[in-house]
């Protein structure tokens, strides 16, 4: 294994892989998850731009492999996956600036 992240893994996700450890769970979670990425307000194309928006802030190589295929196999081209990480690194990095807030409260507390 070159990573610590192995892609076969992914396969793991499945009711026979970590499902299998409480496959009442499991199934709950299953339907919860795939009833949120069916068409709605948003349609499911338009979630899977979000999950994997969601998958790069958090991190998550197994996520980002999957949604990452499952946008491409939508029809999604190189310039939106593009895009979807470079809006996550623009929330992710305002966020940082944003709890520079908390030092400046720091210093200012200080200050008196």
């Amino acid at each position: 294994m070159e990573t610590y992240y192995n892609p076969a893994d992914l396969a793991n996700f499945s009711p026979d892989g970590v499902g299998s450890l409480s496959p009442e769970l499991w199934d709950k979670f299953m339907a919860y998850y795939g009833s949120v990425f069916e068409d709605g307000a948003l349609t499911a194309r338009e979630k899977t731009l979000v999950a994997l928006g969601v998958a790069a802030a958090v991190q998550c190589p197994y996520c980002i492999d999957a949604y990452t295929n499952s946008m491409l196999s939508q029809g999604c081209s190189e310039a939106q996956v593009a895009e979807v990480f470079h809006v996550t690194n623009a929330i992710r990095g305002g966020a940082a600036l944003a709890h520079g807030v908390q030092a400046l409260n720091i210093i200012k507390a200080q200050e008196i």
